[in-house]
């Protein structure tokens, strides 16, 4: 990665250095999975599967998991890896719990009250991708706050591996949280099943999880149509910025980076320091650990869009990152606490020199589903709350309509709206003859 005096840029050559890889939406794109979901409207299952067999490395014997498949997950898994698999489902959710909301009832006047009720969504959909790798821990972050939230029926697609099956990570999370439905399938054409429901595959109302181009124009899609389903939130190249002074471990700060780096060609990754002394020893640790690591073609890629920045102080470092709104916030300074109070723009914030980035995507508690492509500027991680949506009800009784429904009535007439203003009026009317 290239050092750079951040003060040496002008405005435009410091945008230029910090802009996200162009999302490819171009109309091929946009065409090919219009297509794909057209087919799947059209011809459910059959399309389903004769996209597998085009796309998939080995096509699945049947579209949804076999129970049994369910149930005999756990025998083909190292019990460490199944002990991994269960703490980290503890810790998710012990933190998604605290933030169950609460329903609430407010008197705005006397005689009127208005009430907030949540409700779990029900169905939604669970993507888990299984690109390169397949991903349990996504399984994890998304299946356990649908449990928490109340949603009774899951949906959850994941391509099928070599084998011809789900990944029996994957499969032993579905038992575990008791999700009965897994569709052996992966890119547009899950989606699409999921969106618009086939023989198979139960109509979803929300779509929930990451994935490659193609899942996430297809989630675009079928958001954009009203038959379609809701879905989480922008998705797009994994990010991680770092903000490191001179009590940073270059090799910790380098992993952090490498990290990320290792997830795609498109990754973005970025170290910020005040230390001259950091910038050096970090870029020769990623010199000397990129050949180590299994996928370091793809973090060599990454790496050579990314940059190491130089600041004049750490105030100068947490500007770039609320500038930037990082996916990933990683705060190696001696005094992280204070310095993330300045933070006002990250998808999730890593507090000192043991907190890895990586202790989030798995195991921490909070959830790895965030927000990219500077969408942390206005846009939440993934939490409990996305699985649900809020209702409010309101009654008025005789005395509530009569403080408040003039002054409703009076509203209602300077926007014009007759019939909104005569609705509260002949209430009031027929309350005044009662009265008489």
């Amino acid at each position: 990665m290239k050092i750079i005096a951040l003060d040496t840029l002008d405005a435009g050559e410091r945008q230029k250095l910090l802009a996200r890889p162009e999302m490819e939406t171009g109309a091929e794109l946009r065409a090919t999975v219009a297509d794909i979901i057209a087919e799947v409207r059209a011809r459910g299952d059959a399309a389903v599967r004769e996209y597998g067999q085009r796309f998939d490395p080995q096509s699945p014997e049947r579209l949804l998991a076999d129970p049994s498949s369910l149930t005999e997950a756990a025998g083909e898994l190292d019990p460490e890896l199944i002990e991994a698999i269960d703490t980290a489902m503890a810790t998710v959710e012990t933190f998604h719990a605290a933030a169950r909301p609460r329903d609430q009832i407010v008197e705005t006047a006397p005689g009127v009250t208005c009430q907030a009720r949540w409700q779990a969504i029900d169905p939604v959909g669970l993507y888990v991708p299984a690109g390169s790798a397949p991903l349990p821990s996504t399984a994890i972050m998304l299946a356990v706050p649908a449990r928490l939230a109340g949603c009774e029926q899951i949906v959850l697609a994941t391509p099928p591996g070599a084998d011809g099956r789900a990944d029996a990570a994957v499969r032993y999370i579905a038992r575990r949280l008791g999700i009965d439905t897994v569709v052996i399938a992966g890119g547009a054409q899950a989606v699409a099943a999921m969106a618009f429901g086939t023989e198979s595959v139960p109509k979803t109302a929300k779509i929930f999880g990451p994935g490659n181009r193609f899942v996430t124009e297809a989630k675009r899609q079928v958001a954009g149509t009203a038959a379609g389903a809701a879905i989480d939130l922008p998705a797009g190249p994994s990010e991680v910025m770092v903000i490191a002074d001179d009590s940073a471990d270059a090799e910790f700060v380098a992993m952090d980076l490498l990290s990320q780096a290792e997830h795609g060609p498109d990754s973005q990754v970025f170290l910020v320091t005040d230390s001259d002394r950091i910038a050096r020893e970090t870029a020769f640790a990623l010199s000397r650990l990129l050949p180590t690591l299994p996928r370091h073609e793809v973090a060599r890629q990454a790496l050579e869009s990314g940059a190491i920045l130089t600041t004049a102080d750490l105030e100068q470092a947490v500007a770039v990152a609320n500038e930037y709104a990082p996916e990933h916030l990683i705060l190696a300074t001696r005094e992280a606490d204070s310095l993330s109070r300045q933070v006002r723009n990250a998808g999730s914030v890593f507090l000192g020199h043991f907190t890895p980035e990586a202790l989030g995507d798995y195991i921490s508690g909070t959830n790895h589903v965030l927000p990219t492509g500077g969408w942390a500027r206005a846009i939440s991680g993934l939490s409990i709350t996305d699985f649900m949506r809020r209702m409010t009800v309101q009654r008025a009784t005789p005395e509530g309509l009569g403080r408040l429904g003039p002054a409703g009535a009076r509203l209602a007439a300077h926007e014009g709206l007759d019939a909104h203003r005569r609705a509260i009026t002949l209430r009031l009317e027929r309350l005044a003859g009662e009265g008489a």
